[in-house]
């Protein structure tokens, strides 16, 4: 796999997206909502970063499934949501890419009634934008290619990645690989 972003890169630009969210968010309570599952890791380091009063939650949101690299229909599962009412809510994201899922999250999210309701994302892909919704945080930029680590993944598997890396075709064919044998036994 081709290495992105190193660990420490990651920090750091997970640190200075947290700074620029205190910034907005100076003197008021902040309730953050990760979106399930590729945020976890991103949502444990950047709380730790944000130093002020908040409460935090998940919400679940699919639109892949499997192998499949395609989006589908977004299914939304608010049950682990906390009472989001008249709050100033952070969605937290792992990846803005076409943009579909974000913008069907942060327009359910409005149907909870909350004060107000940004969005921050770990990752931008570049030039695959298919909605005009814009994530108000955004730690980097990166080119259009499939990523994994840091709580994103191929087939629920790279998520523990301490860094981002690009999955290429020999690495695609080894998990391939890989999958047959576990299947196999």
């Amino acid at each position: 796999m081709k290495t992105l972003l190193s660990k420490e890169a990651l920090h750091d630009g997970v640190a200075a997206m947290a700074r620029e969210i205190e910034t907005t968010y100076e003197g008021r309570q902040l309730t953050i909502v990760g979106v399930l599952t590729g945020s976890v890791v991103l949502l444990a380091d950047l709380i730790r970063h944000i130093d002020q009063p908040m409460r935090v939650g998940v919400i679940q949101a699919s639109s892949y499934r499997g192998a499949t690299t395609t989006r589908g229909d977004l299914i939304i599962n608010s049950e682990l949501m906390l009472d989001i009412t008249g709050r100033d809510v952070l969605l937290v994201d792992d990846i803005f890419d076409t943009g579909h899922t974000l913008e069907q999250v942060v327009e359910k999210l409005g149907d909870f009634n909350p004060a107000s309701v940004r969005s921050s994302v770990l990752l931008r892909k570049q030039g695959r934008q298919e909605v005009s919704y814009e994530p108000d945080f955004v730690a980097f930029e990166i080119p259009d290619e499939f990523v994994v680590g840091y709580g994103l993944d191929y087939e629920d598997m790279y998520r523990n990645l301490p860094y981002l890396a690009a999955l290429e075709e020999d690495d695609l064919k080894r998990h391939r690989e890989l999958e047959k044998q576990t299947q196999a036994l």
